[in-house]
């Protein structure tokens, strides 16, 4: 199920330019045929889409079946358009807001990570979407979820809860839909943060190959504005952090997320940031693609959301393509054209282990001294990582 590791696969998380992911209550066929129309004309080749989880299942009790035939003709509307798809179960987190059932809310809240009780309600729901999906050809992985780290810390855990959470999931998913890819993701806090109960050893251990999101308002941006060394090279840090914690050194790593947020990245300088990442990060020998945060803008009369949120599409919702679109097109374009060829590389020696030394990952985060370093040896061709045993 993995692509030739010299022709990096392209796609986009889908965002419905037509009401959001509210669309998913009121089910559009056309227009996500539309939609997909869209992205299948920039050579994209694969879509990550987002069911919600509590409109599917309402109660404990209650899996939806209409729900499930909405979201399996999506995914029969992206084969039409020569797309594969990567389902993502647990909605959980997007743009800002978080989707939780009722039952595990009011009076029944309940830590999504600790609770059996919300545990075997989840088993259930990832067995059956898991199930319904991977009846389809073009369905080449299921994640848990997006980001589910968001959830923390209002759904309490710990480091042992939210990797026997993720590991026991995964196994039901894994049982469900045997011949697709099952993986885990999370944000780059798993990374940085001392003090966080998901760890990097979870995202290169847990799964199928190894996901990372790339987004430079977490701080990178800061150290040397929308074009520097450091900003436009995140997204390739991240890979090689994930290839180097790795103890499978042929474990792939999916850029799963990555964006032009403002105003961190200026829209006159989108384009430019884009054609620019990508072309630093798919040469990386790890890296197993690359999939655009998003598909399409959110539509302005909708409230409520951060502002940065409204502008992150490929298309706008009226299906104009943007300037980071053609240039993700063209990179493309170029890929396939050309291939990808190995680089010479140096290896810088990490400090600590984040594997066994999470309470000092801090000193990976953007702006420490390990990640100016890597930055600077970086400007001069590939660096690879490497950590103290």
């Amino acid at each position: 199920m993995l692509s030739d590791p010299a022709t990096p696969r392209f796609g986009a998380n889908y965002v419905p330019s037509s009401g959001w992911f509210y669309s998913w209550l009121d089910y559009d066929p056309a227009a996500v045929r539309r939609d997909f129309a869209d992205l299948a004309g920039l050579g994209l080749d694969h879509v990550r889409v987002f069911p919600i989880w509590p409109w599917i299942q309402p109660n404990r009790a209650i899996i939806r079946e209409r729900a499930i035939d909405d979201l399996l003709d999506l995914i029969d509307a992206a084969a039409e358009h020569g797309l594969t798809v990567a389902v993502d179960l647990i909605q959980g987190h997007l743009s800002s807001f978080d989707f939780l059932p009722s039952w595990v809310l009011t009076w029944h809240r309940s830590s999504l990570f600790e609770s059996e009780t919300v545990r075997d309600g989840l088993t259930a729901y990832v067995d059956a979407v898991a199930r319904a999906v991977a009846t389809k050809p073009n369905v080449f992985a299921i994640t848990l979820g997006n980001e589910v780290n968001n959830l923390w810390p209002d759904s309490s855990t710990t480091p042992e809860a939210s990797t026997r959470w993720a590991h026991d999931l995964l196994l039901t998913l894994r049982k469900a839909a045997p011949d697709v890819l099952a993986l885990h993701s999370v944000f780059d806090d798993a990374w940085y943060k001392p003090d966080h109960p998901f760890l990097p050893a979870d995202v290169v251990d847990l799964g199928d190959l190894s996901t990372v999101h790339s987004w430079v308002f977490n701080g990178v941006s800061r150290v040397d504005g929308p074009l520097g060394p450091a900003t436009l090279t995140h997204a390739d840090y991240l890979v090689e952090l994930a290839a180097a914690t790795s103890l499978d050194s042929s474990r792939a790593v999916w850029l799963q997320e990555i964006g032009v947020p403002g105003p961190d990245i200026p829209v006159e300088l989108q384009a430019e940031f884009t054609r620019r990442t990508v072309e630093l990060v798919v040469h990386n020998p790890a890296l197993w693609g690359v999939t655009w945060w998003s598909s399409h803008d959110i539509d302005r009369r909708l409230l409520d959301f951060p502002d940065r949120e409204y502008d992150l599409g490929l298309f706008t919702v009226d299906h104009q393509r943007k300037p980071a679109a053609q240039a993700l097109a063209d990179v493309i374009a170029e890929v396939r054209a050309n291939g990808v060829r190995a680089q010479p590389a140096t290896t810088l020696m990490s400090p600590l282990n984040p594997r066994t030394e999470p309470g000092r990952r801090g000193e990976l985060a953007p702006g420490s001294d390990f990640h100016r370093s890597w930055v600077e040896a970086r400007t001069t061709g590939p660096v690879r990582i490497a950590f103290p045993t």
